[in-house]
């Protein structure tokens, strides 16, 4: 048996399929006749092992509760080590339906009501909700964009932003989205170095793990024994297999009393087994879905290159860098001269393209618009000139 889907010039109708990203834009305020390129899933069909896989599921026609076997680790474990260098054991593991509904769960499991949460923005907006909306203080250490539009991090704010509030969590965006960096090893030492010395737990989000065009991602907790101790490592293969919908997302705790808390967290919220077709779905994409995945990166790191070459040569006023990670571009608007709603409507009501307003990822990303380029190059291209043709009429 071989890779069938391989073909991701294909345009495919997502429309009528409750895709929120197609179909839900009544339901948020938006007109019906926008090109599409917000929310973080893939226009491209799946591995077909993981088609095969599901159908397989499907056809024996019993949807019961369920706990997969040893297969299910042994496909996570091997994946993680020969793409990432991460040796994992099964014991680490616990399973959740998302990484956001982990990220809450850790939030309540780590911390007390007034605590305060640290995060780097802009950054991924749900790490403020489940944040705010437990009752905990969100603290920000802003990343830092230089000359040549790239961002950094400001370690001695990230330093003080945790004592002036007695920071008790860090939640981590490695790689980060929206600002497409992956960061280097020198500088995961040095975070993980502060939060050593400061007592900091860490929340390692790693979803996009996969998505590295320039090296190899380093995962936070290989820095040491001492740091996988205060890590929660946070994977899932949604981003890489385009499986979102699916709602399986794999979490590794080394430390035995962290662990133990967060699974009581968990028992708190109800939640007990996954559903059969996100299990079937991750073993499929580990145990087999490596050329597609390979075969996409290629594709939409092309994608990448194209956006590049078009956004700073024919969109005056906007700009952008390549991507050291992640399918979601970030848009630098700022010469526009626009007010954040200004440049909404722009984006909405001139360009009828749906993106992800930078306003949602903190007030940095204020002058900014995330765009997804996971589709067909001809889609891609067509929003691409929208947005061109609708800045230079403004002229």
């Amino acid at each position: 048996m071989s890779e069938r889907n391989l073909d991701f010039d294909a345009l495919i109708d997502r429309r009528g399929t409750d895709s929120i990203k197609f179909d839900a834009a009544a339901q948020r305020g938006m007109p019906d006749d926008l090109l599409s390129y917000w929310v973080a899933d893939m226009d491209f069909r799946v591995s077909s092992y993981v088609q095969d896989a599901l159908a397989e599921v499907v056809a024996h026609g019993i949807f019961g509760y369920s706990e997969p076997d040893e297969r299910y680790f042994h496909a996570v474990q091997k994946w993680m080590r020969e793409r990432h260098d991460f040796e994992v054991t099964e014991d680490r593991l616990v399973k959740t339906p998302g990484i956001v509904y982990a990220l809450a769960q850790a939030v309540r499991a780590f911390t007390r009501e007034g605590d305060a949460v640290l995060i780097q923005q802009p950054v991924y907006y749900p790490f403020s909700e489940v944040t705010k909306s437990n009752n905990r203080r969100l603290v920000s250490s802003d990343l830092v964009i230089d000359a040549s539009g790239r961002y950094h991090i400001d370690f001695d704010d990230f330093e003080r932003k945790i004592l002036e509030n007695e920071v008790k969590l860090f939640i981590m965006c490695s790689p980060h989205n929206p600002v497409a960096r992956v960061w280097r090893r020198e500088e995961l030492e040095k975070i993980a170095e502060i939060c050593l010395r400061r007592g900091v737990l860490v929340i390692s989000d790693e979803i996009h793990n996969d998505f590295d065009f320039e090296g190899r991602h380093t995962v936070f907790e290989t820095l040491g024994s001492e740091v996988a101790d205060i890590t929660i490592t946070c994977t899932a293969p949604s981003k890489t297999f385009n499986l979102a919908g699916l709602q399986c997302s794999n979490l590794f705790i080394t430390n035995p009393r962290l662990r133990a808390q967060f699974r009581a967290a968990l028992r708190a919220s109800g939640y007990c087994e996954l559903n059969p077709m996100g299990l079937a779905a991750t073993r499929a994409a580990y145990e087999h879905g490596g050329e597609w995945r390979d075969a996409m990166m290629k594709y939409v790191e092309a994608n990448i290159d194209f956006a590049v070459d078009f956004i700073n040569n024919e969109i005056p006023g906007v700009s952008t860098v390549k991507n050291e990670g992640t399918y979601l571009m970030w848009l630098d608007c700022r010469e526009l001269g626009l007010s954040v709603d200004a440049l909404d409507e722009l984006i909405v009501h001139k360009a009828k393209l749906w993106l992800d307003s930078g306003r949602i990822f903190g007030a940095p990303g204020n002058g900014f618009q995330r765009v997804n380029v996971a589709c067909p190059r001809s889609y891609l291209a067509l929003g691409l000139r929208q947005l061109r043709d609708a800045v230079l009429a403004r002229r």
